[in-house]
């Protein structure tokens, strides 16, 4: 069998792809924070399972409209074929995602968006981990570029202590620990589930069709966990119509978790998931605006809290910064390529559409086609989202609406940025 080190990337077309991995990362983090926002709900009452239930739907609904959207289903089946045993390692990410997703709804109740966030971006260090363990990441690079990321995850762990110091003077009295432990809990679940992601990339797989899959692993846990925990089916329907007024919100931030996580999995493809998670992870600081400006969480605290949590967020994105600015080398680039080749190997891969999918190409150049399946997804959606929509109130808290017009319209900024970049350079392969 050919192996993929026969036909080396062009190193011009490597630069482009990262510096659009670098893009989609930051872009991702826009839409992560923004997406955690709805989780503010919890605060009225409403139990963590249905939040996170309502978001999940929003996602298994986002996830599959998205694809017929931007390439149409016929490209996720036709990808599938060449790398059937992705389906697998994509519900299983999916499952814990959808186990570390209600733990962060736990540990926002608990300690607060502001002080959660970084906590549970604690999974950016076991993603460095596996990365470097499984999938040959920083194998090969300059001492600088290995410093760089390892020194950066070193600056994320001691922001995460000074952000945990913060959750426990702002934490209800019994709640803060536990609090610590679900985001924490969280930050273990989404880090091991960039093991699937990191395999479905090495062979080259669209990140649209990964996900795909992925959405049934989430919306089966999640269903189970709210099932399970409320009782039974009928207290769990009865909780959905009990506040069905609210459920249109967790809904619309399933759709933005699903936008920022696309882009956070375009990151992780292009740039590797030891670069491109944690500077996906800078959303912290976008969620503690989120919580400052939109709904003022930290009003009225001593200034030492603030200076902790302040401090905490500062040196975890510095760490981020630094691993992101360690760039791919030629040497690391080629330990990619033997891990790839090991993909290869061991399932009977077809080694050009492997190297051409690493590429941000296509095997065969066609055009999207999208059929009537398509459109009757996206009318679909399109329903669901307007009925939920139509039932909705806005809850009753302090919201500051210019702060929420300006973050709002920045996230559609980047979001419009981030697609033309995507169509340009790889048409969203």
């Amino acid at each position: 069998m050919k192996a993929l080190s026969e036909t080396p990337t062009d190193r011009s077309r490597q630069r482009e792809l990262h510096r659009l991995g670098i893009f989609c990362g930051v872009a991702a983090a826009l839409w992560l924070a923004g997406a955690e926002a709805p989780t503010k709900l919890v605060t009225v009452a409403v139990s963590p399972f249905v939040i996170s239930f309502m978001m999940v739907l929003g996602a298994f609904i986002s996830r599959w409209s998205l694809p017929s959207l931007l390439r149409g289903t016929s490209d996720t089946f036709t990808d599938v074929r060449q790398v059937p045993h992705l389906v697998v390692w994509g519900v299983m990410a999916g499952c814990l995602w959808a186990v570390g997703n209600t733990l962060t709804v736990f540990a926002v109740r608990d300690i607060g968006l502001s002080l959660a966030f970084p906590l549970w971006n604690s999974n950016s260090l076991i993603g460095i981990l596996w990365g470097i363990l499984l999938f040959k990441e920083l194998h090969r690079a300059t001492w600088l570029r290995k410093a760089g990321v390892v020194g950066g995850a070193l600056v994320i762990f001691l922001g995460a202590i000074l952000l945990s110091a913060a959750s426990t003077s702002q934490g209800a009295q019994g709640s803060a620990l536990r609090g610590i432990g679900a985001a924490l809990g969280a930050g273990l679940m989404f880090g091991s589930m960039y093991i699937s992601y990191r395999k479905a990339y090495l062979t080259g797989m669209n990140p649209l069709t990964f996900l795909t899959f992925f959405t049934f692993g989430e919306i089966t846990t999640v269903t189970v966990l709210a099932v399970a925990f409320l009782g039974g089916v009928g207290p769990f329907w009865q909780e959905l119509a009990a506040n069905r007024s609210i459920l249109f919100w967790p809904l619309l931030g399933g759709f933005m978790w699903v936008v920022g996580d696309l882009l956070q999995n375009y990151a992780a493809k292009y740039v590797g998931i030891s670069r491109g998670i944690p500077l996906s992870n800078t959303n912290q600081l976008w969620g503690l605006l989120w919580a400052i400006l939109v709904f003022r969480e930290l009003h009225g605290l001593s200034s030492y809290v603030y200076a902790e949590v302040i401090g905490g967020s500062i040196l975890m994105a510095a760490g981020a910064v630094a691993i992101a600015s360690s760039s791919t080398s030629e040497n690391e680039y080629f330990s990619w390529k033997e891990a790839a080749q090991r993909e290869i190997e061991r399932y009977r891969l077809n080694p050009d559409y492997v190297r051409t999918r690493m590429e941000g190409r296509d095997l065969e150049a066609h055009a999207t086609r999208r059929t009537w399946v398509d459109w009757l997804l996206l009318a679909g959606a399109t329903i669901l989202f307007a009925g939920f929509g139509a039932m909705a109130r806005v809850p009753r808290m302090e919201i500051q609406m210019g702060w929420l017009t300006v973050l709002s319209a920045a996230m559609l900024i980047v979001l419009l940025a981030s697609g033309f970049a995507l169509w340009r350079v790889t048409r969203f392969s």
